[in-house]
């Protein structure tokens, strides 16, 4: 057992909630001490942001959270000129700030970005780990406390938006799916304070919902979306209505598909 995992209750209460499914947590404390990137797979909202909060906190590193989209660049990433007070002044972005700090960058849906930022992290995906700034002469090398950490949906991901082959195997790589149903229960009912009785009977309409997926649905329920749902059911919302504005319309647009989810919500709380 690492000393981690030895690790008191009462210090892991201060962390960012995660319960673990796998060995996910010990993956990572490994590939971090072996100064591994690490490539995180899985659905949106089953707690790969969550994960990665959790561990930063448990390693007591910085962490540096990027959202990528369509029109982030490298320069997003490593930094540029600004003009500030009149003067024109370089500003580290995300990525060179965890560099120079020894933190982590976390790289939230990679394939969104355009395709110059995987040039850049592929100096810091081997044994060089290294940054080069071209504009400012520089080259980081990463320190100890450095690690890079990216994901995404391969679910929900078309040719156009992949991962390289020669990129995907710069990373050690982890899966996430959604969490047992027990186990779901057990994070649904702590993050929304909703009792694990009437939290089972979410997490089971979850299953009957992620099964429409490909069918009706691109994307099943998240784990996130129950635990919405339920936090909206102890502020006293009724069930339907909280059922219907977080398990139906962040589905669907789509009429009958809207109906066919909602026949299985009256059919499952009446």
């Amino acid at each position: 057992m690492s000393s981690s995992s030895a690790r008191p209750l009462e210090a892991d209460r201060e962390l960012p909630f995660y319960q673990p499914v796998g060995n996910e947590c010990e993956l990572f404390e490994h590939a971090y001490r072996q100064h591994l990137p690490l490539l995180l797979k899985g659905p949106t909202g089953c707690g790969k942001t969550r994960f990665v909060s959790h561990m930063a906190a448990r390693l007591g590193k910085p962490l540096f959270t990027v959202s990528c989209h369509d029109d982030l660049t490298a320069a997003d990433l490593t930094g540029r000129y600004l003009l500030q007070g009149g003067e024109t002044r370089w500003v580290d972005g995300p990525l060179t700030r965890a560099v120079r700090e020894g933190g982590i960058c976390y790289l939230d849906e990679v394939v969104e970005a355009r395709k110059d930022v995987t040039v850049v992290l592929h100096p810091l995906t081997d044994d060089r780990r290294l940054l080069p700034l071209e504009r400012t002469g520089e080259l980081l090398e990463a320190p100890e406390g450095f690690m890079l950490v990216v994901s995404y949906n391969p679910g929900y991901q078309h040719i156009l938006k992949s991962l390289k082959p020669s990129t995907r195997q710069r990373f050690v790589a982890q899966t996430f799916g959604f969490p047992p149903p027990a186990v779901e229960r057990d994070i649904v009912a702590r993050e929304s304070g909703l009792s694990a009785d009437r939290c089972s009977a979410l997490v089971n309409l979850a299953a009957r919902l992620r099964d429409m997926k490909g069918q009706d649905l691109e994307e099943g329920v998240s784990t996130r979306l129950l635990i919405y749902c339920a936090t909206l059911i102890v502020a006293g919302m009724p069930i339907m209505q909280a059922a219907r504005a977080t398990l139906v319309e962040p589905l669907s647009d789509d009429d009958d598909v809207q109906e066919g989810l909602m026949e299985a919500i009256r059919a499952t709380f009446g």
